[in-house]
């Protein structure tokens, strides 16, 4: 994933809007995700449209680890959020089978997948993207 010079650089992500309306963030090398940060990056997610839906591309490769309330939060439960669908790029094979069954716990408020590559990714997601 390329990362634009006019993408946000927050704490733990690279955040930003492609061109064709999905949002995109990458989690920095060894992030150890917290509240604070996820509740960063999602200030930045939701200013992208005010009225507009969209769907988001998050990149977690090299992530280091994610706190359990980073992680209720990022569901999206009980909050305000301008995402359609999450589609979430993983390392490896048992990153998904871990991811999973997460998420199986922490059920997502939009439809959520775990996807080992960019391409696969951002098809699934363009079948929710509104431009």
């Amino acid at each position: 994933m390329n990362i634009p010079d006019t993408a946000h650089n927050l704490t733990c992500y690279f955040t930003w809007m492609g061109e064709d309306g999905i949002a995109r963030t990458k989690v920095k090398k060894g992030s150890e995700v917290k509240l604070e940060h996820a509740q960063e990056n999602s200030v930045v997610v939701n200013g992208f449209y005010v009225d507009t839906k969209f769907p988001l591309l998050i990149d977690a490769r090299g992530i280091k680890s994610m706190e359990r309330e980073a992680r209720a939060f990022f569901t999206a439960n009980g909050r305000k959020t301008n995402t359609l669908a999450f589609a979430i790029i993983i390392d490896s094979s048992v990153s998904k089978a871990v991811g999973n069954f997460f998420l199986g716990i922490n059920k997502p408020a939009v439809p959520t997948k775990l996807f080992l590559n960019e391409s696969s990714a951002l098809e699934w997601l363009g079948k929710f993207n509104a431009k």
